[in-house]
């Protein structure tokens, strides 16, 4: 394994901007699995397809744009294009962000010099932003049957289809556990502050120094981890935004949040046991999910994007990878501590300002040919790696971390929560965090700015 992390290195290098965020023919069983309703649903989808066969045939040569802010599957969706076009005629150019580009600020760009993409994939507060001014109405569209409890609504209306459902929390490598620890690991026994800390104090005294990753990107730190203060306020969207709306008026400081405390707690010993201590600052993106392939650590906070990193840093969708809660104190009957984070995040919203119609219609076929195709099922899935939004979507997940994270929605280990804030939160709130993982502020200065940011928004 080890001999992989050059090329390792080379291969993940492109990959990093991906996780900037905190929904045909027939598919080759041997190589992807179907549920046993996939016949069914193929059997729904046939008028569908039939239909879609027949509108295509006039969008043949029609050319649209796909900006994509998931830069982990950048490959896959040219892939995805390259058999839409062969599928429909329709020519589809798929686009990425620099790393460390916000994909918000790249679509404003696009609009404000005239050049915007037919389509986006972006945040859901991105598409808050936009929808009115810029995002076409898909409130008619057939498939948002197909993702009832996954859309996301302004002002009444429909304008974006969920790209798909991500969770977080944290990701561990079981086999590196368990030859750590020389017994077998039971990963539903973490579901408290005490136990976590019990299991790394166990790693480390096995030998393994430091089982923890902790990356240093500002949208990792300001989305996915500060996140949890607002997702864990009772579990649902709603709930953060009441929570949100509170820090907003000065209501409500985040210092006398609970959540808060729980949160810093964690994630204090997360950094105790971070094998990028010595220069926490300094870590690489690139590196961090080697370390837990190779075996040198055992536990990444992060989320199930991280998949395509993992693979290239040399994990095969045969390993037995999973997700621990992000625990927050040692109540083990929390919802907190019992199930990861799990939502429709990535959202795909299509112009309505500087497309033709023409390319509108292409573009609404290219959703149609990911609900309903079975080239546009199966490679979402097993391409991309990402778990779909819509319940017609019978694939099933090819990746340990999709799997758990399908398992856990069957059996009620997930939350749903995906708190709504502004554009520059991962950024600015992302750089607080970065300064107290450097140990450059104190838990009481960053929960000073922390209230200075929300208190701003008002």
């Amino acid at each position: 394994m080890r001999a992989k992390k050059a090329m390792a290195l080379l291969l993940t290098a492109a990959m990093t901007a991906g996780m900037l965020a905190g929904c045909g023919d027939t598919a080759d069983t041997a190589s992807g699995t179907k549920t046993e309703s996939a016949a069914a649903a193929d059997a729904q989808g046939t008028e569908t397809d039939a239909a879609t066969e027949s509108q295509t045939s006039d969008l043949a040569g029609t050319q649209i744009t796909l900006l994509n802010s998931k830069a982990e599957i950048q490959t896959a969706l040219e892939e995805m294009a390259e058999v839409f076009t062969e599928d429909t005629g329709i020519e589809l150019e798929v686009q990425g962000c620099a790393t460390g580009e916000s994909p918000y600020t790249k679509v404003t760009s696009a609009y404000n010099s005239g050049a915007a993409p037919t389509m986006a994939i972006l945040d859901t507060t991105d598409v808050e932003a936009l929808a009115t001014e810029y995002a076409l109405d898909l409130s008619d569209e057939k498939w948002t049957q197909e993702c009832v409890g996954q859309l996301t609504t302004v002002d009444g209306k429909i304008y974006s289809f969920p790209f798909c459902i991500e969770g977080r929390g944290l990701i561990y490598n079981k086999t590196a556990i368990e030859d750590t620890l020389g017994t077998s690991f039971d990963p539903s026994t973490i579901n408290s502050y005490d136990a976590l800390k019990e299991l790394l104090e166990s790693l480390r005294s096995a030998g393994m120094e430091n089982p923890v990753v902790l990356s240093k990107e500002d949208w990792s730190l300001g989305n996915h981890q500060l996140g949890f203060i607002y997702d864990t306020y009772d579990g649902t969207t709603s709930g953060s935004a009441e929570l949100i709306d509170q820090l907003k008026s000065g209501e409500l400081k985040v210092e006398d949040y609970e959540r808060f405390d729980q949160f810093i707690d964690t994630f204090d010993l997360l950094c105790e046991y971070n094998i990028n201590g010595e220069d926490p600052l300094g870590a690489l993106y690139d590196q961090d999910p080697i370390f837990l392939a190779d075996g040198d650590a055992a536990i990444w906070a992060n989320g199930s994007w991280a998949w395509p990193n993992l693979a290239e840093a040399g994990a095969d969708t045969g390993d037995e990878y999973g997700f621990l809660p992000f625990v927050l104190g040692n109540d083990t009957s929390d919802f907190a501590n019992n199930g990861i984070e799990a939502a429709a995040t990535k959202q795909l919203m299509i112009d309505a300002e500087q497309s033709t119609e023409e390319q509108q219609a292409a573009a609404k076929e290219f959703l149609n040919w990911l609900v309903y195709s079975d080239n546009g099922q199966r490679m979402l899935v097993e391409d991309a790696a990402v778990i779909p939004a819509c319940s017609n979507n019978t694939y099933e997940a090819l990746d340990p971390l999709s799997k758990d994270i399908q398992t856990k929605m069957g059996t009620g280990k997930t939350y749903s929560s995906c708190f709504i804030a502004p554009a520059d939160h991962w950024s600015v709130l992302g750089a607080s965090m970065q300064k107290y993982l450097g140990g450059e502020s104190t838990k009481d200065e960053l929960a000073a700015e922390i209230d200075a940011y929300w208190t701003s928004q008002e």
